[in-house]
């Protein structure tokens, strides 16, 4: 049995995240997804590297579930909302941002492909994009990380047009306003 078919099995109809075996993986999982810019975002790709900067600012991890080449209402999530000032500078104050692709035409890293299709199926995505607010936390017995969801979101569906970044910080504010002190 290989390592991925090794992780399926610890995984699977578990909410229990084996962030042990992405760690494992390490530095074959890309981190960022670009250099972050004066009011540009910076997206990570490797779930470790994101959770360990959740730990040390006690902010949440913001999952984006994107298809990349293919999905037109990706592409729309980043146009009317992620490129938009509010978000940029609601989104550096509060949460650690994570790009999780699938895309069709081009070819993931093996590695960051089975770290992203293993969130997919811990978090049962079935469309895009989709976006889950959560915290990893450590179980020091088992080595693996217990996921805290907080919520999910996806493309702010009734708002008004030319104001889509309104309505979706309205319901990331209403999840953010929900997390447990801690």
């Amino acid at each position: 049995m290989n390592y991925t078919e090794s992780l399926r099995r610890i995984l699977k109809g578990s909410a229990v995240f084996s962030l042990v075996a992405l760690m494992l993986l390490g530095p074959s999982v890309g981190s960022v997804t670009g250099q972050s810019q004066e009011g540009e975002l910076e997206w990570y790709t490797q779930v470790e590297k994101a959770q360990e900067l959740s730990l040390a600012t006690g902010k949440p991890i913001f999952a984006f579930f994107t298809g990349s080449d293919w999905c037109g209402w990706c592409h729309k999530l980043q146009r009317d909302v992620f490129a938009k000032p509010e978000f940029i500078s609601w989104a550096k104050q509060n949460v650690i941002l994570l790009e999780l692709d699938f895309p069709r035409r081009k070819k993931l890293p093996p590695a960051l492909a089975a770290q992203n299709n293993e969130l997919r199926a811990v978090f049962k995505v079935t469309g895009y994009p989709t976006i889950w607010m959560f915290k990893l936390h450590p179980d020091e017995q088992t080595g693996k990380m217990n996921i805290q969801a907080f919520g999910s979101l996806g493309y702010p569906s009734g708002a008004i047009k030319g104001k889509e970044e309104v309505k979706f910080l309205e319901t990331a504010n209403m999840i953010l306003a929900n997390l447990p002190e801690g």
